[in-house]
């Protein structure tokens, strides 16, 4: 099958949308036709990096012209012609300079076969769809991106430099580049992989105890300790008085290994990522309890990270990966998108989950288990600017839960982790709006956050081990 993702983009009969192995219902139908009707005409060579690059970059002017919209673009070359457009275009935009212009900038990758661990949720939705789509493909990268079964597996695969780069939890750079919970190497995260996306799950048999504050006694699950799933579970459970040290239970699972656990009763809920929430109601096992946009509007959740030994020794590879999962990110913030995306990721090698279950979760049209179903659009979303201020309530977290202790040099290690600058250029580079300022206050449950005053934030929660 060709790679569609770098087909011709004055061609009616290109598909711009996926690359090479892509598993949707609309390539697998279309491949052996496809193939056929090509080798009756004539064999396809082998593009050459310099090609794929020139492909890519027309690619990515006509779908921008076309705001993405694939069947316009072919509707309109049917109209006109694909030559005439060329030609046309030719006249106003300096294809050829612009070419030049992003080949000299970008240089050539030192290392083009990568691998990339992912865990399988649709938090990772920009790394995994960025495979079947082509999106490592149009930067002259061959990405291997490999299903890993937990965090503390994704965790030593990356400081074992067996993985080149890894989907993680946004705490997690933070932690290893600080030596807390594994040994100590310097890791950054150039980008934050989705927005909200996580949920609080309970089995059936609670569905009269909506009150956290008949939750004592409950055994909860995250995904892992260094989480967003951990410090928002802990900080709604204390904002209604419950000490989560001491009043619940929480044990940390694999994704994968929820719905069972919930299933089995060995566990009364669990905060964490979908599609486990979703497919809870799918398997009518749990109800979502809520979503976690309702305690922090806009929370970070995961991120594409790798170490900082890696970006200074591949610096090109480094580049080019990191504008793959850019532009997939903001493909993935768009709505329309997010149908055909669900198609991308469903197959065994990606997230192996009913395609229903995951439209559910991008589209935000879900059920929830209590008998309603509910419109949310911002049930999860896509945006990789990592601001420097969420490091900082994360680091204010780890430390008013005893995962540090003494004085922390909160910016700092912020600053050194979080790519927040780079991130704000590359994304003004690839023509979206990115943010000025790296640091912002936070609403979080009603109570603001702000930055510069993060210990004095932690010593207002009365609960806390610090």
């Amino acid at each position: 099958m060709t790679n569609k993702s770098l087909g011709d983009p004055y061609n009616t009969e290109s598909d711009l949308r996926h690359g090479a192995g892509c598993g949707c219902s609309s390539c697998s139908e279309s491949a052996e036709h496809a193939d056929a009707q090509e080798a009756g005409s004539h064999k396809q060579q082998r593009m050459d990096q310099e090609s794929i690059m020139d492909r890519a970059i027309e690619s990515a002017v006509v779908r921008a012209l076309f705001n993405g919209h694939d069947a316009s673009r072919r509707h309109f070359m049917k109209l006109i012609g694909g030559g005439t457009f060329a030609a046309a275009l030719a006249s106003v935009f300096p294809m050829d300079a612009a070419k030049a212009l992003l080949k000299d900038n970008l240089g050539s990758p030192e290392k083009t076969d990568l691998k990339v661990g992912f865990v399988p949720i649709t938090c990772a939705t920009p790394i995994i769809m960025a495979h079947p789509m082509g999106f490592y493909e149009r930067h002259g990268l061959n990405v291997e991106v490999i299903k890993t079964a937990g965090w503390a597996v994704a965790r030593d695969m990356s400081l074992n430099r067996e993985y080149d780069a890894s989907h993680m939890l946004t705490p997690m750079p933070l932690a290893m580049s600080m030596g807390v919970g594994s040994s100590n190497m310097p890791f950054i995260m150039p980008a934050v992989e989705n927005i909200n996306g996580q949920a609080i799950t309970l089995h059936n048999r609670h569905k009269d105890k909506r009150d956290p504050k008949d939750w004592k006694g409950f055994r909860f699950a995250v995904p892992f300790d260094y989480s967003m799933h951990n410090f928002l579970l802990r900080y709604y459970v204390a904002e209604h008085g419950l000490d989560p040290d001491r009043d619940i239970q929480i044990r940390v699972l694999p994704p994968p290994e929820m719905v069972a656990n919930l299933r089995a009763g060995n566990v009364d809920g669990y905060l964490a990522p979908d599609p486990f929430n979703q497919r809870a109601v799918w398997d009518d096992v749990g109800f979502i309890h809520l979503l976690t946009k309702e305690l922090w509007d806009g929370h970070p959740c995961c991120a594409f990270a790798t170490s900082r030994a890696f970006a200074q020794e591949y610096p090109n590879s480094f580049g080019a990966l990191f504008k793959a999962i850019v532009e997939a990110t903001h493909y993935a913030s768009a709505q329309e998108n997010r149908v055909e995306i669900s198609e991308a990721i469903a197959p065994r090698n990606y997230l192996n989950q009913p395609v229903p279950v995951i439209q559910q979760v991008l589209t935000g049209r879900y059920a929830d288990g209590l008998g309603n179903v509910k419109e949310d659009p911002q049930r999860i979303d896509f945006d990789p600017f990592p601001w420097h201020s969420m490091a900082v309530w994360i680091l204010t977290q780890m430390k008013r839960w005893g995962y540090i202790d003494g004085d922390v040099d909160y910016k700092g290690i912020a600053e050194r982790v979080y790519l927040a600058t780079e991130c704000g250029d590359l994304m003004r580079d690839l023509g979206h709006e990115a943010p000025e300022v790296t640091y912002k206050s936070h609403m979080i449950m009603g109570k603001e956050f702000d930055p510069e005053q993060p210990e004095e934030y932690v010593n207002s929660f009365e609960i806390r081990r610090s």
